[in-house]
């Protein structure tokens, strides 16, 4: 039993090092690619309390939407810009992002990070306002790729929403399941921790989704609609 624990602390020592090297490692790709712009659109996160992707999380965001060809995405949470310029990174050339945030503030600190990344003003569509407001008015079947990184209160409704604005075969990304690691710990939880839970629950039985939980940043749950 002393070995098998043994064995469990070295496994899980490495684990630990191996996510922070992959950390280091996107850290490390994104500052060589767009240093800057990102840099300040962090700065105007952290001044405003706000939390943003982590790099490898960003890279993730990329590495998805080049891999889904994607031309037109849905972003539920614009906060000041970080996530977006992964994204359009990661899009089409003449791909549009449609961002929403219900701080119109927040959403003009985007476009400035955008501009700084050297994004022309037509690549980026801004919407103020709460997002279960706003999706109902975006077109069904009309995106290639949700990232839903908003009120995690409201997990459970942007996935039904997203399943609705996705193509078959699109693709939808939930940031920040961990909770700071308090998903998977079986203490009382806050109502927001059970949220997340429903999700995954959720996303976990659909028969619909082909699903994968990403061990980047704080988590990316990531699922693609199937055509059944």
């Amino acid at each position: 039993m002393r070995r098998l624990r043994g064995q469990e602390r070295a496994i899980t020592g490495n684990r630990q090092t191996s996510w922070a090297f992959a950390d280091a490692y996107c850290a490390e790709l994104v500052e060589n690619a767009e240093g800057v712009a990102l840099r300040w659109a962090r700065d105007r996160a952290r001044e405003a309390g706000l939390s943003s992707v982590s790099s490898a999380t960003g890279a993730a965001l990329r590495l998805l939407a080049a891999t889904a060809d994607a031309k037109a995405v849905a972003e539920i949470g614009t906060g000041t810009g970080v996530s977006g310029i992964h994204l359009l990174r990661g899009m089409r050339p003449d791909g549009v992002l449609t961002t929403v945030d219900i701080e119109p503030e927040r959403q003009q600190f985007a476009r400035q990070a955008f501009r700084g990344a050297g994004f022309a003003g037509n690549r980026a569509r801004f919407i103020p306002g709460r997002a279960l407001d706003v999706l109902p008015r975006l077109a069904d079947g009309g995106y290639d790729l949700v990232f839903c990184d908003g009120d995690r209160m409201e997990y459970p409704d942007y996935l039904g929403e997203s399943l609705r604005l996705l193509r078959t075969g699109g693709l939808v990304c939930f940031e920040g399941v961990f909770a700071d690691g308090h998903t998977v710990d079986s203490g009382t939880q806050r109502a927001e921790v059970l949220k997340l839970r429903e999700l995954l629950r959720t996303v976990r039985e659909s028969a619909a989704l082909a699903v994968s939980l990403l061990p980047v940043g704080d988590g990316l749950l990531c699922a693609v609609k199937q055509g059944r």
